[in-house]
């Protein structure tokens, strides 16, 4: 199996099982005399085997990941830059954003807000982030798409 089908199964499994609080919720009481839509027990059993099942494959995909690519770096190590370089490019722009949001003056005698930075200089540099990002997502999914697990 590849990374990539994986990483889906393990998509599927995750929303799955955060439906279970809601169904077991739904199940948990019925007024004397009725039955419950789903029987209980049967959810828990459901619970138990979709929980395993997301343990043994989360497992398969990170030593997948921690094995080696190339001669230089892990999947684990461009799963960590890719983290890193949206939490900076996120924060590049939030601050570009409250830099470039100039309050404009309606009369002569208003306070003039400027920015304290070069806005354009930043942007660009922000722009150079996204790309990098954008770079490294596609060697990530093209992986995906290469790397086999055990």
């Amino acid at each position: 199996m590849k990374l990539a089908e994986a990483l889906q199964i393990r998509a599927d499994l995750q929303r799955r099982i955060a439906q279970m609080p809601m169904r077991l919720a739904n199940n948990a009481k019925v007024q004397e005399g009725s039955m419950p839509a789903e029987e209980p027990a049967r959810l828990l059993e459901e619970l138990r085997r979709l929980l395993d099942e997301l343990d043994d494959i989360t497992v398969r995909i990170n030593l997948a990941n921690s094995r080696q690519i190339d001669y230089t770096t892990t999947m684990t190590a461009l799963l960590a830059r890719r983290e890193t370089l949206r939490h900076h490019a996120d924060i590049m722009r939030g601050f570009l954003n409250a830099a470039s949001d100039l309050t404009p003056r309606h009369t002569l005698t208003e306070i003039r807000v400027v920015s304290t930075v070069d806005v354009a200089a930043l942007r660009k540099e922000c722009d150079a982030l996204s790309k990098q990002l954008r770079e490294l997502e596609i060697r990530i999914q093209s992986l995906n798409w290469t790397i086999e697990l055990d």
